[in-house]
């Protein structure tokens, strides 16, 4: 075995060489734990075939393939890039020795110090040797040459994956063992280079096999990186090998650090060249800003300089607002470009000079001197003008006061005089009444007033006219125009004033005449109109009679308004030759009328409609009350008829009912002989029924002709017919007592002789006749019988014989009361003893047992009504007889 300490001691360095030391303190204890042995094993297998390969060949055995030594030679050959002596082709012992001390002289070259190792023990194929010297091989080739600030080798690696793992959750590496047992480690590693391959929101901690199998796969696949580990074996190993781990990490560490390389550099060469692009652009930036600030300095000294003078002072003003709005919009941007301008030039300079670039020149007249020596003379312009626009206000201020006052005062008065000639000229006195007419005079007074005080404004007006021409004002023509136009208007308004005020002096004198007509025709009209809306009221009045005086009280009263129209027409006619003389009077002193009379809105048109409407009215009164009396005459006769049939029919219904009474009181002989006397009485009062036909027939007339009283008769066809239905009530009720009796008798086993006792019985405390008594009449009845009756007893019988609690005991009822208490009767519990005969002991009963022994139509009662049997010894077809005998006595419900 050979020592290769000191070769390794003079080609070694110092972190590198110290880091070295201590990965290759073999731990022999840990290399005999079997499982990290057969994870190292398949690892360290797997990275020497990935760069094997690469020479068209591979290993199946690690600790028997690199025996000879041939494949040791190949391997270090390929991953250092160097060629390695010639190996011996020899099968001997010593060919195989020296090709691996070759291989072993190669690594030690490299820094490598190997401890322990030596060839006999790999031509031996010791297996825990040939992992030890693969390990030292992936330390210095693949692992040691890692660094990551300032740190190598492992902690380079380490720090590696920290950063590049740090922004997934669930992931936190810490080591390379337990750190990685999850998978999520590695998919993260491939998903910070790589997101197109790998899902990484999809996978779960929880199932660690699918995340380690996922990577190892994507890996392979997508980025040349073999399968160095197997899921199954880190996830059920407590503590992963961590040699395993490193060096299948430091595959994805070399995988991808060519493009960290090239990001790196990329960000270099943007970071200079984006420092020469900011340059640039500030270069540009203050180019273009200083040839728009001097361009704009150039434009505006000219219009400052401007000395044009204006004819108002609001041209001044619109010239000092222009100055202001420069003062205040426009000049204050360009300030700040100014200010803008040096600072961006003083920032330029250090930037260039920070950065070791030369100073910065702009171009000639744009230096920051030729800025403010043009922003100076700016200045400048801008006092003097603002001076000379002062001075210039102030001059023109004094010329226009007069002028200003000139047309305040002209304004004034052509307000005053706008509209005053058409309202002069008017002649609205000619439509207008008497007292409109008073009122435009009283009002043209008032003009006439007010004009004699305009007098002196227009005097006013002139003299600073002239005072305008003196001091020769610009504007003298329009001001000299304007007071001329004011005085020849004047002189008009005078003139007009006189005219207007001889019309309607004249105007009034011709209105007064008519208005006296007015106020005749108007008292006069009034009345005869209120005459003839109250006679066409009465003429249009619906009237309601019922009875012959009635009517003819009307006929008397509408023949005396007839005789009134002859003179009423008399008065028609004067009212009419009133408005005539009002219309002559208009016409010949042409005046035109309004068409109102002011006293009354009755005009002489209303006046004849309304009359030919009366007159029209009168004999279509005569016709409606002469056949108002036709009818009254027919309705007459229609009362006589009914009424004598109403009559007859009454007194017939009041006999048999008193007949009848007598009749259920004092009946004798059996119970079937009181039934068929009963019955042929029945049929004796239904053969009266035509006659109460007839009696609804005449009644129908009456209602059509809605007569509603009769004085013939004090029957209604309402009472006639209740008493009718409450005779055909009693015998029918009288007719349904004895069938009840011969039913309670046959029952009840009660004797005829009985019946005629509790017959004559309830007849004698039975006081109204009225075959129902009272509770106090029943209780002395039933004493009479012999019963002692406490409060609670007497309660409980009337709770049987008055079930609804009316107050009142028929003789039925008191029939059936003393029935049940003195017989006998069948209970639930015999009729179920009944069926169970029947059934043979059985608890329960069926159709064919029902239908066997009852007649068909009780056997089918009970079988419809009977319901199912549902008890332990049921049968097809069982029907429960007890619930149903029950329900028959009221027990509970059928």
């Amino acid at each position: 075995m050979v020592d290769y300490h000191a070769a390794n001691n003079q080609s070694s360095t110092g972190g590198v060489q110290t880091y070295m030391e201590q990965e290759n303190d073999w731990d022999r204890d840990l290399l005999l734990d079997p499982a990290w042995e057969k994870q190292q094993r398949k690892t360290f297998t797997a990275w020497c075939n990935s760069h094997l390969r690469k020479a068209g060949t591979q290993i199946d055995n690690i600790e028997e393939d690199f025996r000879d030594g041939l494949k040791l030679m190949l391997l270090l050959e390929v991953i250092s890039g160097e060629r390695l002596p010639k190996p011996e082709r020899g099968k001997m012992r010593v060919h195989k020795i020296n090709n691996v001390n070759k291989a072993l002289d190669f690594i030690a070259s490299k820094g490598v110090k190997l401890v322990s190792i030596g060839a006999e023990e790999i031509v031996d194929g010791n297996a825990k040797m040939t992992l030890g010297m693969i390990w030292t091989i992936i330390l210095r080739f693949a692992i040691q040459d890692i660094s990551v600030e300032e740190t190598s080798a492992k902690e380079g690696l380490l720090l590696w994956c920290q950063r590049k793992t740090a922004p997934y959750k669930n992931v936190n590496v810490q080591n390379f063992h337990i750190s990685w047992k999850d998978g999520l480690a590695f998919n993260a590693l491939i998903h910070r280079h790589r997101p197109d391959l790998i899902d990484y929101d999809s996978l779960r901690k929880d199932d660690p096999v699918t995340n380690l199998n996922n990577a190892f796969e994507v890996a392979e696949k997508h980025l040349d990186i073999p399968k160095m580990l197997d899921a199954e074996d880190i996830v059920n190993t407590a503590r992963p090998d961590e040699k395993a781990i490193m060096t299948y990490v430091s595959s994805f560490y070399h995988a991808f650090s060519g493009a960290q390389k090239a990001e790196t550099a990329a960000n270099r060469i943007c970071k200079v060249l984006a420092v020469n692009q900011e340059n640039e652009q500030m270069m540009e930036d203050y180019e273009k800003l200083a040839s728009d600030l001097l361009e704009w300095i150039r434009r505006t000294i000219p219009w400052l300089e401007n000395r044009t003078q204006e004819k108002t002072v609001n041209d001044m003003q619109a010239k000092q607002e222009d100055f202001r709005d420069y003062r205040c919009v426009h000049k204050p941007p360009k300030v700040q470009e100014k200010c803008q301008l040096e600072i961006s030039f003083n920032t330029l300079q250090t930037k260039l000079r920070l950065s070791n670039r030369p100073a910065f020149m702009p171009s000639e007249g744009r230096m920051v001197s030729d800025i403010n020596g043009a922003w100076h003379t700016l200045e400048g312009a801008e006092k003097g003008y603002e001076e000379w626009i002062l001075s210039e206000i102030r001059r023109l201020e004094r010329l226009e006061h007069l002028a200003e006052k000139f047309h305040q005062k002209a304004a004034i008065h052509e307000s005053w005089t706008d509209g005053k000639e058409a309202m002069l000229t008017q002649k609205d006195y000619e439509t207008s009444t008497l007292s409109e007419v008073k009122a435009l005079l009283r009002k043209h007074e008032a003009f006439e007033s007010d004009l004699a005080a305009h007098q002196d404004r227009v005097e006013q007006i002139a003299a600073i006219a002239q005072e305008l021409n003196e001091l020769d004002y610009y504007d003298s023509a329009s001001v000299n125009a304007r007071c001329q136009k004011i005085c020849d208007q004047w002189d008009i308004l005078g003139s007009l004033t006189q005219n207007r005020k001889e019309s309607l002096e004249r105007t009034e004198k011709q209105l007064e005449s008519i208005d006296e007509h007015y106020l005749e025709y108007a008292k006069r009209a009034a009345p005869f109109n209120n005459w003839m809306e109250g006679a066409m009221e009465d003429l249009q009045d619906m009237f309601i009679v019922h009875n012959i005086e009635e009517i003819q009280g009307l006929i008397t009263a509408h023949e005396q308004f007839k005789s009134t129209l002859a003179e009423a027409n008399k008065e028609r006619e004067a009212i009419q030759a009133i408005q005539a003389e009002v219309q002559k009077i208009a016409q010949s002193n042409g005046i035109k009328l309004s068409g109102a009379n002011p006293y009354t809105t009755i005009t002489p048109e209303s006046i004849d409609s309304k009359w030919e409407k009366a007159m029209a009215m009168v004999p279509l009164r005569d016709n409606a009350l002469q056949d108002e009396l036709n009818k009254q005459n027919s309705n007459d006769n229609l009362r006589a008829t009914f009424a004598t049939q109403a009559n007859t029919v009454g007194a017939y219904i009041q006999a048999k009912m008193e007949e009848i009474g007598r009749i259920s009181i004092e009946m004798n002989g059996t119970l079937e002989d009181q039934l068929t006397n009963l019955k042929e009485y029945q049929k004796t009062i239904m053969s009266y029924m035509p006659e109460i036909n007839k009696l609804e027939g005449y009644h129908q007339l009456i209602q059509e002709a809605l007569i509603f009283d009769n004085q013939y008769t004090s029957y209604t066809m309402e009472h006639l017919r209740v008493g009718w239905e409450q005779l055909l009530t009693t015998i029918a009720r009288t007719i349904n007592e004895v069938e009840n009796q011969i039913l309670t008798r046959d029952a009840k086993g009660i004797s005829q002789e009985q019946l005629y006792e509790y017959r004559a019985s309830f007849n004698h405390f039975d006081k109204k006749r009225s075959g129902q008594m009272v509770s106090e009449d029943f209780r002395a009845l039933l004493i009479s019988t012999g019963n002692s009756l406490g409060d609670s007893e007497f309660n409980r019988i009337m709770g049987i014989v008055d079930p609804n609690g009316s107050g009142a005991v028929t003789f039925q009822a008191f029939i059936d009361f003393m029935s049940t208490e003195t017989t006998d009767t069948d209970t639930a519990d015999q009729v179920i003893a009944s069926f169970k005969i029947l059934a043979a002991d059985k608890s329960f009963i069926t159709a064919e047992e029902l239908r066997r022994e009852l007649p068909p139509d009780q056997a089918e009662y009970c079988i419809a009504r009977m319901a199912p049997y549902s008890g332990p010894d049921a049968v097809p077809g069982a029907l429960d007889y007890m619930s149903f005998s029950t329900a028959l006595y009221g027990e509970s419900d059928l």
